[in-house]
């Protein structure tokens, strides 16, 4: 049975390639007819040339305008900028199921980039690299000391990931659109490389390697990469190795989910604190990147949701070695949306997310709606609109609550508190410094470890410390 084609975008970078950018077009545009690709996007984007280069792509793009499956976007930097720069303008026209980098010096035949795109639709693959090293069909011998470098850039790159990859430093690299689309791209010039290979391992994204062709340039040719690009990307590799950065800043608060996967014990605190109130049949709205999911996991039944589909497929990957485990959309604030499988369910997890929703009294009936009528809502929400600073305006707050507007809030949805916990009051000095005195948006990296380490301290202190609760556990059953 023949894979479904995919429509794939193609970004193309070029900077002073007036001699190759027409004809690598050309040849990239040739591959829309290959009964695997459903239709071609290509979006080239001029690094300030100053050879002639914007010329022939304009040419190639009022050329393209008659051609079927084929669509053609033209950026130009006013100056150049690097090889990460124009990746990462043409990161916001990417369109499509899948994303892949093409040079535009002819280096890469973009004949293999079918093969490529099969991957995706047989394997359900996250990314798949073309590999200059694995066998292919033919390949130019050119520079050993090149071949070498490759290599061992490869290598340090692997002891970082822990992959097993035959070439990091492929020009192939090709992406599902939204998980690339997703991605932080800091780096301007070929850092880009080591940067995006480590943080779609940070994804935890499936990858695959194809062997391609590769008909290197010499230098004399115009091959612009070099020694010191080689120190660079060492160096970056440590520098991206530390940084958790992975996700571009969205209103889903990616980036900070991304950072308190950084504080394991502070989540098992919070998932041994809701434990005893969860039952067999449970559904998690904003489920993230699943830090409280697995560790409130076996249970009969599961259901793990969210409204960001990133997030659903990295917990998804959990499920095939968890028949119980279920993984969905949901939208707290629509009813349609929710999951509804054979019986209602006995708990209902919505942790720090009804503070996000402008209408919370609907919220919490559509959570309702769902529940068995001995069943129960688990809620963790800010507490203390006092604490209310830039760190709440930063991940999207719409309020900070207190005990008795939660049992307010409660009485409108039809719902009464039968326990009410108080979680963190040492955060909320932390909190309160951050984002009332001190204006961040967001919570240190180090201040992540500090808390990680200092997290078996904190039930104690939740004791005796005579501190407000940064946040504020709720069990709601129905009257």
């Amino acid at each position: 049975m023949r894979p479904r084609p995919l429509s794939l975008c193609a970004i193309v970078p070029v900077y002073n390639e007036r001699h190759f950018v027409g004809e690598a077009l050309k040849r990239l545009a040739a591959i829309r007819t290959d009964p695997r690709i459903r239709r071609l996007h290509i979006v080239v984007v001029d690094d300030g040339s100053r050879d002639g280069s914007w010329e022939a792509i304009r040419a190639f793009e009022r050329g393209a305008r008659r051609a079927g499956k084929l669509s053609v976007t033209a950026v130009r930097h006013p100056r150049n900028r690097g090889k990460g720069a124009a990746i990462r303008t043409g990161q916001s026209h990417a369109d499509g199921d899948v994303t892949v980098i093409q040079d535009a010096d002819l280096e890469y035949d973009p004949r293999d980039l079918p093969r490529l795109l099969e991957v995706f639709a047989t394997e359900d693959a996250d990314a798949v690299y073309g590999s200059r090293f694995l066998s292919g069909p033919h390949r130019r011998v050119l520079y050993f000391r090149h071949q070498l470098g490759n290599k061992l850039l490869t290598f340090f790159s692997n002891v970082i990931t822990d992959l097993n990859l035959t070439d990091m430093e492929t020009g192939y690299k090709a992406v599902r659109t939204g998980l690339f689309r997703s991605i932080l791209i800091e780096s301007n010039d070929f850092r880009l490389e080591p940067e995006l290979t480590i943080k779609l391992a940070k994804r935890r994204a499936r990858m695959y390697e194809v062997p391609i062709r590769y008909a290197g340039r010499t230098y004399e040719e115009g091959k612009k990469i070099t020694w010191r690009d080689g120190v660079k990307a060492l160096w970056a590799m440590l520098r991206f190795a530390a940084s958790d950065a992975t996700y571009r800043s969205d209103s889903g608060g990616s980036q900070v989910l991304e950072r308190m996967g950084r504080a394991p014990r502070y989540n098992r605190w919070m998932s041994r604190t809701i434990r005893p109130f969860i039952g067999s049949r449970v559904l998690e709205i904003g489920a993230g990147t699943g830090n409280l999911t697995t560790a409130l996991l076996p249970r009969r039944l599961y259901y793990a949701t969210d409204i960001n589909p990133e997030y659903l497929r990295r917990v998804g990957a959990g499920t095939v070695d968890r028949p119980y485990l279920k993984v969905a959309r949901c939208d707290v604030a629509k009813a349609w949306s929710f999951p509804r499988p054979p019986g209602l369910f006995d708990t209902v997890i919505c942790l720090n997310v009804l503070e996000h929703v402008g209408d919370d009294a609907r919220a919490l009936r559509n959570i309702r709606s769902v529940l068995s009528p001995k069943g129960s809502a688990v809620l963790l929400v800010p507490n203390s609109p006092s604490l209310y600073g830039t760190l709440d305006s930063a991940v999207g707050h719409h309020r900070r609550y207190t005990r008795d507007g939660l049992k307010l809030l409660a009485r409108r949805a039809g719902m009464q508190v039968a326990a009410l916990v108080p979680f963190n009051r040492l955060g909320s000095v932390a909190w309160w410094l951050n984002g009332k005195v001190l204006g961040r948006r967001q919570l240190g990296l180090g201040q992540i470890w500090l808390l990680n380490l200092i997290t078996p301290f904190l039930p104690l202190l939740d004791r005796v410390l005579p501190l407000p609760p940064l946040s504020l556990i709720a069990v709601l059953r129905k009257k």
